[in-house]
């Protein structure tokens, strides 16, 4: 389906099952689209997680309800999926400001959400440049980290910064690597040249990727704590980032959301993982140069 078909359908599916216990996985099965890509783009194009705008739409209902009249606090409490009135009332005061009792008696104060439109403007600017090549299978190494898909633009550069600071920088004179298996992993990160590449692999729950910093493996022991991964052959489209890390990845990143996927009449996404590739260099230099790879595929 086109992306930004599916993200229509994906608010109108949403906007339907509002009275039911749905998650991002079951609106990603709806509209045919892998949780894991699905809940990324969701959030970069709308700026909601689909947790984030399920509770406001319902909490939104909730207070209409609650103005209206007629229904005790439990059974709307209920009607939205909350198990208490309490933990109804609590998640009714921090989005609307005011308890159900004080809304009740200065409906003004109500919070308004209304469904989302989705409508996509791609603007002037610098058109986006890609290539599509085929690449063969990859064995790459490195370490892991499980990521909240609505937090990946504060938590990936956190976890790149912790990489860095244990297994990058020089250890301080006469200091060991502290810990277990420092050493050994510092060894691995530096004849894998683990940090040319990020890869992202989708969640089975839809609300998490797993991250890792990885280099190509060349063989030899596997660290505890490391873990080797298997790439399958893939045709990538391949676009080019300029400018200090993370924000020319990140800008770059957005762009293919909002402009190249939504625009493309060509290609769409083949599987569940996308790849960061990084060069040598200052990361924060105006030149620094990065890129991203897309699986894809020919639209029937």
């Amino acid at each position: 389906m086109e992306w930004l078909a599916a993200l229509k359908n994906a608010v109108n599916y949403m906007e339907a099952h509002l009275g039911e216990n749905i998650s991002a996985a079951d609106v990603a099965g709806a509209v045919n689209i892998s949780p894991f890509y699905f809940q990324r783009g969701f959030k970069i194009v709308t700026d909601y997680t689909v947790g984030e705008y399920l509770r406001n739409r319902r909490l939104y209902l909730a207070g209409l309800d609650v103005i209206k009249g007629g229904d005790k606090v439990i059974d709307i409490s209920h009607r939205y999926g909350y198990d208490t009135p309490e933990s109804f009332t609590r998640a009714f005061t921090r989005f609307h400001g005011v308890s159900p009792m004080q809304l009740k008696a200065q409906p003004f104060r109500i919070q308004v959400f209304l469904p989302l439109t989705i409508e996509i403007a791609i603007k002037g600017g610098a058109r986006i440049e890609y290539t599509v090549e085929q690449a063969g299978p990859m064995k790459m190494i490195g370490l892991e980290s499980t990521i909240l898909v609505g937090s990946g633009f504060s938590e990936t550069p956190r976890f790149w910064e912790e990489f860095q600071r244990r297994y990058l920088n020089p250890l301080p004179e006469n200091e060991d690597a502290k810990g277990g298996n420092e050493r050994e992993i510092r060894k691995a990160v530096l004849e894998n040249q683990v940090g040319e590449f990020g890869i992202c692999f989708g969640g089975g729950d839809g609300a998490h990727f797993c991250y890792a910093i990885v280099g190509i493996y060349r063989g030899g022991t596997v660290p505890e704590g490391m873990k080797v991964f298997e790439i399958p052959a893939h045709t990538w489209a391949k676009f080019q980032c300029a400018g200090p890390m993370p924000e020319a990845i990140q800008t770059m990143n957005t762009r293919i959301y909002r402009e190249w996927l939504p625009g493309n009449p060509e290609y769409e996404i083949a599987s569940n993982i996308d790849m960061e590739r990084y060069s040598l260099g200052d990361v924060k230099g105006s030149g620094y140069e990065s890129a991203i790879w897309i699986p894809v595929k020919k639209r029937n």
